[in-house]
C-alpha cells in the first residue's frame, strides 16, 4: 500500500507542477533553438492531432511519451518518412526490445534534411555559384517499465545536434514521462479498459550555442596605429539558447467498445517554453480482425487555442497484419494541413517480431 500512495503523490506532485506553468503566459517566440523537437513522430500520433500521450502503447513512445514504451509486448522496428514545408525532410529509425523481468528498451535517432542552399552575400545576391548545407539530428536511448500493474515511468536521454555549413551546436536533454490506468469508465471494470492519464515533459536539458569556422572574421586590433594589424582573426561570440522544454498532460478514454471494434477519445494540453498553451483533440476507430490484423481510422486536430496557429486538422489510416507466430507488419498514413504551408503526409513502417 505505500508503494502505491507514494505513485499517487508523485502523481499529485507532477500536476500541481504542470497547473504552475499552464498559468504562466510566455512570449518567447523565436527564443528556442533545435525546435525540429517539435516535430510529432509516428503517422498514427500526427493523425490524432498529436494527442498522444496517455494512449501511445508502441515504439513511437519514445517521442510522445517515454512511460508509454511499457506497454510494448513484443519487440518492434519503426521507419518514419515525413517531408516537411520548403523541401525539408525528415526521417526517423528505431527499435525497441522487450527485456523480461527489467523493462523495454528503445534506442532511435531523429534527422532533418534542409538540402542544399545557395549562398548569397551583398554583392551577389542572386548567389556565388557556392551552395551549403543544414542538417539537425538528435540520438536518444529511453527505458521504460511497468511499477504496478496500472502505473508506468519512462525516461529517454538525447544527444542533439545541429549544424549549419561549417558552425554546429550540440546539447543533451532528457524526456520523462508516466501514465496511469483507471477503473473510471471502465466498461470490463478492469483498469486497461478505463480512463487513462499521461504526463510528460520533454527537452529538459543543457543550452545549444554554435560554434565553428564560419564565425571567424579578419579584425584590425589597433586601426589607429603602425603595424599589421588588419588581418588578426577574430572571433562572433554566439548567444546560447535554450531547447524546446514541452510539458504535456493527456487523458483518453473509450466510449464505444464493441466485439471486434473500439472507439478510443484523446486530448492532451500542451505548455511550451517558447509559444502559448494549446489543446490537441484526437479519436481513433480500430477495427479488429482476428487471425488476420487489425484496421485503424484516425482524425484530429491541433493547437487549438494557440494565437495565430498554423496547424489544423489532421487524418489518416492504418493497418497492422499478422504474420507468422507473433510477427506483423505496421504501416501508417497521416495527413495535416499547416495553412500557408500546405499539407504534410508522413508514412510509418513497423515491424513486430
Amino acid at each position: 500500500m505505500s508503494s502505491i500512495k507514494t505513485l499517487q503523490q508523485m502523481c499529485v506532485i507532477f500536476l500541481v507542477l504542470l497547473g504552475i506553468s499552464f498559468g504562466q503566459k510566455p512570449d518567447r517566440v523565436g527564443t528556442t533553438a533545435a525546435n525540429f523537437l517539435e516535430i510529432g513522430i509516428g503517422s498514427a500520433g500526427v493523425s490524432l492531432g498529436d494527442a498522444n500521450t496517455a494512449s501511445i502503447n508502441d515504439l513511437s513512445a519514445i517521442y510522445w511519451n517515454p512511460a508509454g514504451l511499457a506497454q510494448m509486448e513484443n519487440n518492434e522496428v519503426l521507419f518514419v518518412y515525413q517531408p516537411w514545408i520548403a523541401d525539408i525532410s525528415t526521417v526517423f529509425a528505431g527499435v525497441g526490445l522487450v527485456i523480461p523481468d527489467v523493462g523495454n528498451l528503445g534506442i532511435s535517432i531523429f534527422g532533418l534534411n534542409y538540402g542544399d542552399i545557395e549562398v548569397t552575400n551583398m554583392d551577389s545576391q542572386e548567389g556565388t555559384g557556392e551552395k551549403y548545407s543544414a542538417a539537425d539530428y538528435a540520438i536518444s536511448l529511453s527505458f521504460s517499465r511497468m511499477i504496478v500493474s496500472w502505473f508506468s515511468f519512462g525516461a529517454t536521454a538525447k544527444y542533439i545536434s545541429s549544424k549549419i555549413w561549417h558552425s554546429e551546436a550540440n546539447a543533451f536533454a532528457l524526456d520523462l514521462g508516466v501514465q496511469v490506468q483507471t477503473h473510471f469508465m471502465s466498461y470490463s471494470g478492469q483498469r486497461q479498459d478505463g480512463l487513462k492519464l499521461g504526463m510528460s515533459i520533454s527537452n529538459y536539458g543543457t543550452r545549444m550555442q554554435y560554434d565553428g569556422h564560419d564565425l571567424l572574421f579578419p579584425v584590425d586590433i589597433d586601426p589607429d596605429g603602425n603595424g599589421n594589424f588588419q588581418n588578426q582573426q577574430g572571433q562572433y561570440k554566439m548567444g546560447q539558447w535554450e531547447l524546446p522544454l514541452i510539458f504535456r498532460v493527456g487523458v483518453a478514454v473509450d466510449p464505444l467498445v464493441f466485439e471486434n471494434q473500439r472507439l478510443t477519445l484523446a486530448v492532451d494540453a500542451l505548455h511550451p517554453n517558447n509559444m502559448g498553451e494549446s489543446i490537441n483533440m484526437g479519436a481513433q476507430y480500430k477495427i479488429n480482425s482476428p487471425g488476420t490484423g487489425e484496421f485503424f481510422l484516425r482524425a484530429g486536430y491541433k493547437a487549438l487555442f494557440l494565437d495565430d496557429s498554423q496547424y489544423g486538422a489532421t487524418f489518416g489510416l492504418g493497418v497492422k497484419l499478422w504474420m507468422a507466430g507473433s510477427n506483423a507488419v505496421k504501416v501508417d498514413y497521416a495527413f495535416q494541413s499547416l495553412d500557408s504551408f500546405g499539407a504534410i503526409h508522413s508514412t510509418s513502417v513497423g515491424f513486430v517480431f
